[in-house]
């Protein structure tokens, strides 16, 4: 369970946290003291800090000097009663993740410590590339011993100690956040910041404010300054996932700071200097992209500095039944399960099947048909009938079509959720409904899909990628594989 530490002479801020996080599966641990905080750091190793500015008897921006030097992984969100420009910087360039205004709002310091704990995560679980037999290790591990994953191992440790941009290309599920992930522990940045972002998960608007940050009055909403992950994650390295996806607004704006390590934050005018290196990654065809003039010659120039190739899943042969055997090992312990093998009938079905969702998809199936299982050994019958077939993708247990009652409809898909015993329900029941709402959007648009995107509030290449992942087809009629 995560564990987050407050350091606060305010009792008050104390309970409100503890408050927030009950029935969480948060541990929070409070202290008043600088000293006991510096102790409590050392002895619980705790995976997100609140550290207020003003202590009684220390500064609580010269304490976050000290913390950095025993922790400096730690995200540290500062709290202050103060509403200005001085002490947001003097917080950010002592290395703080963020920064909470009193009175505190139980939802924003939720919201805002859960995205400090995801950071801490991806800092701390370090990648392995070793074989999945291999499962002593702490961390995640990069599973394949075939020749294509072969040369990503060769290329992850020829270029990590380099300080260069990377660009990792592959399909949907193969990991690339992973192989992201694997560059930055091998590089010399690794006790600094990794920040992780999906640029195809928010409109441009939001997406600039995320990267760059904003000042306050800057657009509707704007209520006070904030702080962007360019500027949180200075002297680290940033992931930005999808980057095909990326406004040509946006695009600009990333070239400059890879030429010059400066920016301004939205509806801002102060220059701001960083030094972060950034990770790029896509799924799709940027040279297409350059020739149809959606994506920047230059950009593409500077990001592709160093190019990983990511094979998908049907051209590694031989390690599927290495990724079967080490999510197989994984699951047993979070699902609580003890399946001892896979069949020899259900590895070869397995064998066969195309993956078009790659490492993703088969950690979905594989989960499905351990839930399913009523014996020692998952037969074929405990897998997906379309894996049975000719491998066409696997249909979801729900009516994609709208209709006038979908929430009868969304009723019965959480029921049969529950009946099969779902780990994966927040996912299955987001990606269920944001189906149901592009099919809707593109049949009011007739299948134009730059008036769905436009309406949807998201870019026209993330509704490109939705309709793609969610095999959704754009006919005369707009129907789905489902």
């Amino acid at each position: 369970m995560p564990k987050l530490l407050v350091i606060d002479d305010d009792r008050t801020v104390h309970r409100l946290v503890e408050k927030t996080f009950e029935d969480t599966g948060v541990i929070t641990i409070s202290c008043g003291v600088a000293e006991d905080g510096l102790n409590l750091i050392r002895t619980e190793s705790p995976d997100a800090l609140l550290l207020d500015i003003m202590l009684r008897e220390a500064n609580g921006l010269e304490l976050a000097t000290q913390i950095r030097h025993l922790d400096p992984k730690l995200p540290i969100i500062f709290i202050t009663a103060m509403n200005d420009s001085d002490t947001a910087i003097q917080a950010m360039s002592r290395g703080a993740y963020d920064y909470l205004l009193k009175p505190l709002n139980k939802q924003e310091v939720q919201d805002l410590v859960e995205r400090a704990f995801d950071t801490r995560r991806l800092m701390q679980s370090p990648v392995h590339m070793q074989e999945a037999t291999s499962t002593n290790e702490q961390g995640d591990l990069l599973v394949g011993r075939s020749q294509g994953m072969l040369d990503v191992y060769k290329k992850i440790g020829r270029v990590a100690p380099q300080d260069v941009a990377v660009l990792i290309l592959g399909e949907s599920g193969t990991g690339k956040e992973l192989i992201a992930r694997a560059i930055y522990h091998h590089s010399s940045r690794r006790n600094e910041c990794f920040m992780a972002i999906n640029c195809a998960a928010l409109s441009d608007t939001l997406l600039e404010s995320e990267l760059f940050g904003h000042e306050k009055g800057a657009f509707t909403g704007a209520d006070r300054r904030h702080i962007g992950k360019f500027e949180q994650c200075n002297g680290g390295t940033i992931f930005l996932d999808e980057i095909g996806d990326m406004s040509p607004s946006t695009q600009s704006k990333v070239l400059r700071l890879l030429q010059e390590q400066k920016f301004e934050r939205v509806g801002g005018t102060e220059t701001i200097e960083t030094d972060v290196r950034i990770i790029s990654a896509t799924n799709r065809d940027l040279e297409q992209m350059i020739e149809d003039g959606e994506f920047r010659l230059d950009l593409y120039h500077r990001l592709n500095t160093f190019q990983i190739n990511l094979p998908p899943l049907r051209e590694r042969g031989g390690d599927i039944q290495l990724l079967l055997e080490h999510f197989l090992s994984r699951f047993n312990k979070s699902l609580k399960k003890h399946i001892s093998g896979i069949s020899d009938e259900a590895v070869q079905m397995l064998l066969s099947y195309p993956w078009p969702g790659n490492i993703r998809e088969l950690q979905a199936i594989l989960r499905k048909a351990m839930l399913m299982a009523v014996g020692p050994v998952l037969v074929p019958e405990f897998f997906p009938s379309e894996l049975h077939g000719n491998g066409e993708s696997v249909s979801r247990p729900a009516e994609t079509k709208p209709v006038a009652n979908a929430g009868e409809d969304f009723q019965q898909f959480l029921s049969e959720l529950e009946a099969a015993g779902s780990t994966e329900m927040y996912s299955e029941a987001l990606e269920w409904m944001e189906r149901q709402l592009i099919t809707r959007v593109l049949t009011a648009t007739e299948g134009n899909q730059s008036k769905a995107a436009e309406k949807l509030g998201i870019t026209r290449g993330s509704l490109r990628n939705k309709i793609r992942s969610l095999n959704i087809s754009i006919d005369h009629v707009i129907s789905s594989d489902d």
